[in-house]
């Protein structure tokens, strides 16, 4: 049973058991994360843009926006194809949703994303 509008949810309570595998980093692992970690601490970072062709995502968009409102009662965003693409790279590549624990990498067998939603009273 999901979310209603206006409903409040209780984040400090789980919503499922979670899996992870922890698994201990190699020597060459570790010197890496430090090296990286100590060019992030030293170095300028530069934010790198790619272009995407969006033809087809904003085809689809325009041909369901107008049942999508219809039905639902709300536009269509683009956000959700967003989400669905970053949910398909992280179940292709695991490894960029893991986490360093000390000397342990936790690969995670969840994905958690979450959206702020905002409507003229307050932001969900």
């Amino acid at each position: 049973m999901g979310a209603k509008p206006g409903d409040h949810l209780n984040t400090n309570e789980p919503i499922a058991q979670v899996e992870t595998d922890k698994v201990p980093m190699t020597r060459l692992r570790k010197r890496v994360a430090i090296r990286l970690k100590d060019s992030q601490n030293t170095f300028a970072m530069l934010t790198t843009f790619n272009e995407v062709d969006m033809t087809n995502l904003m085809k689809l968009h325009s041909d369901y926006t107008d049942a999508f409102v219809e039905k639902h009662g709300v536009k269509l965003g683009l956000i959700l194809s967003f989400v669905k693409a970053a949910i398909s790279g992280l179940h292709n590549q695991p490894i960029i949703n893991a986490i360093i624990d000390g000397d342990d990498i936790i690969y995670r067998d969840y994905i958690d994303i979450s959206i702020v939603v905002g409507t003229p009273e307050v932001c969900y």
